[in-house]
């Protein structure tokens, strides 16, 4: 459990209702169910429209990411490629088998099944930067529903405000009827605003360094695995993947 996240959400907000109940306002008021809808359905569908729905779910199965971050593997990385080298130097490649399907990261038996194969080495930089590459993009194509969702929620909180004066503007002639309209309108714009600036943006900022940080675990892998093939020195190969970690 990432607690930093955690404690983060909960002062925001705590911070929020708290200043208003100082100010003499009563909690009650921020509740407006009408305005909650129409910023969350509106907001939703928005980022529905705009992205394919395999990518909307993987991005909403990255959530969790935010307060169970995936563990940072990138030392067992350092420790795998010095084992896969001293293998291969001593057995040869073909000793690397046994690793290979021992190991159930697709990267890595891919990365692996290419050097057994006898791949020359500029091919297989190139596939490994290729895979890479991919990865990224898919994963930073599944965070962006959480940034999308910032940029869309504010504005669609204004609706929220036009649609509650609209109400008000039909029953001037009815008093007891303009409180209503009155507080949805605001209080969609206070939720299109704060759930954009306190929930979505910030969630889309930490799920990128997240993706980052298992990009650069990958690019590790892949420079171990390259100097592999080029059978290059253990030692040198530790203190090159140990850089990544700085």
């Amino acid at each position: 459990m990432d607690w930093s996240s955690l404690i983060g959400l909960v002062l925001a907000f705590a911070g929020i209702l708290t200043a208003d109940k100082l100010d003499g306002g009563r909690l009650s008021s921020l509740f407006q169910p009408a305005a909650f809808v129409i910023v969350m359905v509106g907001t939703l569908g928005a980022v529905l429209l705009q992205t394919h729905t395999p990518v909307f779910l993987r991005g909403v199965r990255m959530l969790r990411w935010v307060f169970q971050p995936p563990q940072d593997k990138r030392r067992g990385v350092i420790q795998d490629v010095m084992t896969w080298s001293l293998s291969a130097r001593r057995e040869g490649l073909l000793s690397l088998e046994p690793h290979m399907r021992a190991s159930r990261d697709t990267f890595t038996v891919k990365g692996l099944r290419l050097i057994i194969d006898g791949i020359e080495l500029v091919k297989l930089r190139e596939i490994l930067d290729a895979e890479i590459n991919a990865y990224e993009a898919e994963q930073r194509q599944a965070l962006k529903i959480w940034e999308a969702a910032g940029g869309y929620s504010p504005t669609i909180g204004i609706l929220g405000a036009v649609l509650g004066l609209i109400q008000v503007m039909e029953h001037l002639s009815d008093p007891t009827k303009l409180g209503g309209g009155i507080a949805v309108a605001f209080v969609a714009t206070i939720y299109g605003v704060g759930f954009a600036n306190l929930i979505f943006l910030p969630i889309s900022n930490r799920l990128k360094m997240i993706v980052a940080q298992l990009v650069n675990q990958h690019e590790m892998m892949a420079e171990g695995l390259l100097a592999i093939a080029s059978g290059e020195n253990s030692r040198i190969i530790e203190e090159r993947l140990t850089a990544y970690l700085r």
